[in-house]
């Protein structure tokens, strides 16, 4: 290359980055934080924004009908791919709209970044449409809020944002004023910031194994942010001779088929488990969150162990908090269990606990109704679900019906944990089939959750995502009613109205079913697998009491 030929690329290279706009180099800065799609409503406020993304191919946009869709489709993709995730919408009621998946991303710990429209610059704080202090609005659901009021500041401001959304696991918002998005910006995008996670005190691995040498009753309470540790925590049980306890929601980390899986904790769960649990001396209680009142022992020794110190002393009761790889440090521990002899009455009572259950859920699970028992159409599902699916659980009575009787392998749940808001379900199908187009996706959901997110069937057919929906249809908010009759009060406007969900469904451009007997779910489930569109099966469900609530109404569980 002659000195001419290279002056002449650095005065091509000067006029591009010149040539560049405030739009352009965010989206390059998200590109190299490794965004792939986001998801959103477009608005007058973003239209720069939109402008730049329709001049590159590398960042998807998935337009929804509604900004609370975009919003939970962000947080299922952070919670399944560990990786920040992006939604966008128009100013004021575009981000109130946004609220509902920020908030589930909030009290479930993920990185989502929310962007957001402004009024131009010289209308901030005016009486001008839409206007609202929008950092003021997002602060109780948000790590991070900011304006950004200058091309200069664009790159600073966007990366402190995914630096905390990444190192938080929190939900960040930037605010971009509608005119900033097409002025010029010349400044480089910073590349990704790799975090490394920290490694666990040696002192604090010896205080634990001090205690679990000793131990004479052991659990383990493993929850979501374990996944990626099942096997350790499998090796583990082997070694320590424990029960493995799973916090809510945590389906699919341990199989089913593990001698020492007990089965969840509290809700949704084995209801012999609690019994056992509160008998445990010592509770190692790994990437949970999740400690029921009255399921849980009340004076045990706990250790708990996770990535983030945040979540330490959040809301588990431990002696001992150690921070690291939950595989490594769930390894280590293993290690150290080389000379303990498990206690043969403690594993003959763990064993039991199992047995018992199975025999209790084997019942329960081949209940013949019509319409079907809840506990069958999960039953039947199970049959046709692939070892590394991922089944987007939506929020309800049909939740804990779920978690009761799925008797899981390897299957990847996500679930609005502890936002719980009903709507969860067909947005995550969506954005897991968006994340990992060739694995199985299926969303269970009542009556009640899809009926709000419905307009939603035509966003996973335009964009070629074949999932699969069940439906459990009873007409009536279920869960809601129930717990009014725990209270010894009226079950007043628990019924619902619904449309022809399947009718609905194929005007969606979705392939859809109605099935009234396990053969019908069967040949549905058959088909809706190996269909090339998504695919809705609306199962008519007997409004039945979940055994929660009738355990709660004895006064066994609190409300």
């Amino acid at each position: 290359m002659t000195l001419f030929t290279e002056v002449s690329r650095d005065i091509q290279l000067q006029e591009e980055a010149a040539a560049q706009t405030v739009a352009d180099v965010m989206i390059e800065q998200l590109r190299l934080w490794g965004v792939k799609r986001i998801y959103g409503v477009i608005g007058d406020a973003i239209f720069g924004f939109m402008e730049g993304l329709s001049r590159q191919h590398e960042l998807e946009w998935i337009g929804v009908k509604h900004e609370s869709v975009a919003a939970m489709m962000a947080s299922a993709e952070a919670k399944l791919t560990g990786r920040i995730a992006v939604c966008a919408a128009q100013m004021g009621p575009g981000l109130t709209n946004l609220m509902t998946g920020l908030g589930d991303a909030y009290l479930d710990g993920v990185p989502v970044l929310a962007i957001t429209g402004q009024a131009p610059l010289r209308k901030i704080g005016t009486a001008y449409k839409q206007y609202i202090n929008q950092q003021e609005l997002v602060q109780a659901i948000t790590g991070f809020s900011r304006i950004v009021v200058h091309p200069d500041a664009v790159v600073d401001t966007v990366a402190q944002a995914l630096f905390t959304a990444v190192g938080q696991s929190a939900p960040v918002h930037l605010s971009i004023p509608s005119d900033l998005w097409t002025l010029p910006c010349g400044a480089k995008p910073h590349e990704a910031i790799r975090i490394a996670k920290p490694a666990a005190e040696p002192s604090e691995i010896r205080q634990a194994a001090s205690l679990m040498l000793n131990a004479q009753r052991p659990v383990i309470l493993a929850g979501n942010r374990a996944r990626l540790a099942g096997e350790a925590i499998g090796h583990l049980a082997d070694r320590w001779g424990c029960g493995i306890i799973m916090g809510y929601g945590a389906k699919g980390i341990i199989a089913d088929s593990s001698p020492y899986l007990l089965g969840g904790l509290g809700e949704g769960g084995n209801p012999l488990a609690s019994d056992l649990c509160k008998q445990a001396d010592v509770v190692l209680a790994v990437g949970t969150s999740w400690w029921p009142d009255r399921h849980v022992p009340e004076h045990a020794q706990v250790i708990h162990i996770e990535e983030r110190i945040s979540e330490i002393g959040k809301a588990v009761p431990s002696q001992i908090g150690i921070v690291g790889s939950i595989a490594e440090t769930v390894r280590t521990l293993t290690d150290c269990m080389e000379n303990y002899c498990p206690p043969r009455n403690w594993l003959q009572a763990v064993n039991q606990c199992k047995q018992a259950w199975n025999d209790q859920n084997s019942r329960e699970r081949a209940i013949s109704a019509s319409p079907l028992h809840p506990a069958s159409i999960v039953s039947v599902m199970e049959q046709t679900m692939d070892n590394d699916a991922i089944i987007a659980l939506d929020e309800g009575d049909v939740t804990l019906w779920f978690l009761r009787n799925f008797k899981g392998t390897a299957q990847q749940l996500v679930l609005s944990e502890r936002w719980r808001t009903m709507g969860f379900g067909l947005p995550a199908a969506m954005a897991a089939k968006c994340s990992y187009p060739n694995r199985q996706v299926v969303c269970v959901t009542g009556d009640g959750g899809l009926g709000m997110v419905q307009a939603d069937l035509i966003t996973a057919a335009r964009y070629g995502l074949p999932v699969t929906v069940i439906v459990f249809n009873n007409g009536a908010l279920q869960m809601e009613q129930d717990k009014l009759t725990m209270k010894h009060r009226r079950p007043f406007e628990t019924d619902i109205s619904n449309p022809n969900f399947v009718q609905i469904a194929e005007a969606s451009g979705w392939a859809a079913k109605r099935a009234e007997t396990n053969d019908e779910l069967r040949i549905a489930l058959d088909e809706a697998k190996s269909a090339t569109k998504p695919y809705l099966i609306d199962v008519p469900a007997a409004k039945v009491t979940h055994p929660d609530f009738q355990i709660q109404h004895e006064g066994s569980m609190h409300p």
